[in-house]
């Protein structure tokens, strides 16, 4: 299933921007950035429910967010894309 993951963490002390890049960091391992607190993740749910609780023992309650936004496996007629950067496809040939 294809999860969009959004979070906004507060950076005004040290270390809200060390939560900023342990979350950035574990949305990496599992998805792709497409803007820059933006992610999109190809996951099943077994995947999903650990990247979830890594994140939220990440994050501090009081002072951050995360939302996460299940778009399913039919997520490619859900997903509109206009402008700059260019579009991937999780599920396309990948060249390394």
């Amino acid at each position: 299933m294809m999860v969009l993951i959004t979070y906004d963490v507060a950076t005004t002390t040290p270390q809200g921007r060390k939560r900023l890049r342990l979350v950035a960091k574990q949305c990496v391992n599992y998805g792709q950035r497409v803007q820059n607190s933006v992610f999109e993740c190809l996951l099943d749910p077994a995947q999903f429910a650990m990247l979830k609780n890594k994140l939220e023992n990440i994050i501090n309650k009081e002072e951050d967010s995360l939302r996460y936004y299940l778009l399913g496996n039919n997520w490619k007629k859900r997903v509109e894309h206009v402008g700059a950067k260019a579009v991937y496809d999780p599920e396309g040939t990948m060249i390394i």
